[in-house]
């Protein structure tokens, strides 16, 4: 593997260079006996079963390093990544337009960023396997955040400080216009070392070659701070006092927190005697995130550019290692965060997704002013199946975020505009009287590619003659299955004709004791496919409808093993991961279903076919 630092000295003794050898030695070796373990399990699980012959091998053409006049070319075929495997199905679990490798295994999101007419994201890559190991980072590049083509890869573990592992971290545009690379680095003896990478060339819009600096390792962990326990590294923010600032992620006991640094240089640094931030109980915290939002105006905004008297908020994120969920408040900023309500702090209120999500990171687009969500979403089947597939995960659609001016303490998601340029052949239907158990397939909007939004009349609650039971409604107390007065109603989507695979995706009206009507979405996987060993959970979120809204919404982005959903214009999201094995392509149906007592109006439905960008 090619060293990315040159001729660029390096930052080793000779006792951690010697032991370095070995290391590497040991993993190379380690990695090549895994392997062939795993492909002589796999041939061996293919011949155990009649029929079935072992899977092709790929060949590897996707990873040369481009000119940048290929610009944008897609960089394979759908599904050019899956090998021919015996499960048939496995095969059409590859997404046609979320963004992902051509094979192995990928996680974190890092370092995104618009650099020169390009935006990059970098992320959590094992190039050898589907399975999590050997990390590094790899890089990709695009010009619209929606067709991507794969570069070289940008960080391997190729120091005593990153031996082990290239870890998350993120990346900062400084004033003059040059990248900085900040991330995580496992020592050949596990420690976590906070370390810097630059580009070798900035004439280079692509930013093909990075060069980790020979002062590596710039940080260690302070003394209340375990090996383990101080990763992930935010984007460095500039204050007034013209210091850069950045955010560690870290935890005392059980109390997750997040370090502050400040620096004049990026090479010295000094750790503040002030939290950013931290929460008892929450455990560690990953993947922090920190950056402003505007009380006023619907346009991202630079950290470094907030002005003093400048009307904003900010959000404090963290992906919580405990239970892999990522959580944000909404608070103000001085020398340390504050969130604005306690009730909903890190840990306690809101999360980005309420599905399949985790390990997030936002960037700033200088070009069209707007804060950029990216999120890792894992698989939901067997590691077994990954292999098979010879892939594994998936990264959200990029999302936008801004403050909901409605109610000034969450944020409002919505899929970039630049997905609109997928659609295709479009159906609409309108003004739909669902009965209750109603039914009803929509017709020409068949298919594993879609992006659909409808919207219900909110049901007329004062119009019962008798008030139903007053409950709380769980999701995953029987799903779709589980008739009320006012729902389940919604959509089923990756649905086969006999509705024996289906993902139901769906609100649920109750009435709580206090005499309040909430509204629950919920998305149902629990009938999503025929297929053994996968997640069935139900995920959900009781929403807090605007007063002013007379309707109930919900956009759909359908892409074959994945469902996003975004409720209610974006004030809540669920992602969903579901491995139909009949429900197929032009098999793979949508219908709208009432399944509670009450009717239900559906009044307008667009259903558009997505194309490929692979």
């Amino acid at each position: 593997m090619t060293d990315n630092n040159g001729d660029q000295p390096e930052f080793e003794t000779p006792e951690f260079k010697s032991l370095g050898h070995c290391i590497r030695f040991r993993s190379v070796l380690l990695t090549a006996i895994c392997i062939a373990l795993m492909t002589c399990f796999s041939l061996l699980i293919c011949l155990s079963q009649p029929g079935l012959a072992p899977a092709k091998s790929v060949t590897d053409t996707a990873w040369s390093n481009p000119s940048a006049s290929e610009f944008p070319v897609p960089y394979t075929t759908k599904g050019g990544g899956s090998p021919s495997v015996a499960d048939n199905y496995l095969s059409s679990e590859r997404t046609a337009f979320h963004f992902q490798p051509e094979r192995n295994w990928m996680n974190d999101p890092n370092g995104p960023m618009f650099y020169k007419g390009y935006y990059h994201i970098f992320y959590q890559y094992n190039p050898d396997a589907a399975v999590w190991g050997n990390i590094t980072w790899a890089h990709s590049v695009s010009k619209d955040l929606v067709h991507w083509h794969p570069l070289n890869l940008a960080l391997v573990p190729d120091h005593w400080y990153d031996a082990e592992g290239v870890w998350s971290g993120s990346a900062t545009v400084l004033p003059d216009g040059k990248p900085v690379i900040l991330y995580t680095g496992s020592s050949n003896e596990s420690v976590q070392l906070q370390n810097m990478a630059v580009p070798e060339d900035l004439s280079d819009p692509l930013l093909r070659k990075w060069v980790k600096v020979p002062q590596n390792p710039m940080l260690v962990p302070p003394p209340s701070i375990g090996y383990t326990d101080f990763r992930d590294p935010t984007t460095a923010w500039l204050e007034s006092d013209g210091l850069w600032r950045i955010s560690i992620g870290a935890k005392e006991g059980t109390t997750g927190l997040a370090l502050v640094y400040k620096t004049s240089d990026f090479l010295d640094w000094t750790l503040q005697n002030k939290f950013l931030h931290k929460v008892a109980g929450t455990g560690m915290w990953e993947c922090v995130d920190f950056y402003p939002v505007s009380l006023t105006g619907k346009t991202g905004l630079d950290t470094s550019k907030v002005q003093v008297n400048q009307l904003v908020k900010y959000v404090l994120k963290a992906s919580l290692d405990d239970n892999k969920h990522d959580y944000y408040t909404v608070g103000v900023y001085s020398t340390d965060f504050l969130p604005d309500d306690p009730t909903k702090d890190i840990g306690l209120g809101l999360r980005y997704d309420y599905g399949k999500f985790y390990a997030s990171k936002t960037f700033y687009d200088p070009v069209q002013e707007r804060r950029i969500l990216w999120g890792w979403v894992n698989e939901s089947d067997s590691e077994l199946d990954d292999i098979k597939k010879g892939w594994a995960s998936v990264q959200t659609i990029p999302r936008t975020l801004v403050l909901d001016n409605h109610t000034g303490s969450n944020l409002l998601q919505w899929p970039i505009h630049e997905l609109e340029s997928l659609r295709g052949d479009k159906v609409v239907k309108q003004d739909i009287l669902l009965d209750g158990g109603a039914m009803v397939k929509v017709d020409g909007a068949s298919g594993s590619q879609l992006d659909i939004e409808v919207t219900f009349k909110y049901p007329d609650v004062h119009k019962l003659d008798v008030l139903p039971e007053q409950k709380e409604y769980v999701c995953s107390q029987g799903g779709a299955a589980e008739r009320g007065v006012f729902g389940p109603f919604g959509l089923l989507v990756l649905a086969a004709n006999n509705l024996v695979e289906q993902t139901a995706v769906y609100f649920y009206l109750t009435l709580r004791p206090n005499g309040k009507w909430v509204t629950t979405v919920c998305s149902d996987q629990s009938r999503s496919s025929l297929a053994k060993g996968i997640d069935r959970t139900v995920y959900g979120i009781t929403i807090d409808k605007p007063p002013t809204d007379n309707f109930l919404s919900l956009r759909l982005i359908v892409d074959h093993s994945i469902v996003e959903t975004f409720v209610q214009q974006g004030i809540a999201c669920i992602t969903s991961r579901v491995y139909p094995t009949i429900a197929i392509d032009r098999d793979a149906h949508v219908f709208l279903f009432n399944n509670g007592n009450e009717s239900i109006t559906m009044q307008t439905l667009q259903v558009w076919q997505m194309s490929s960008t692979y």
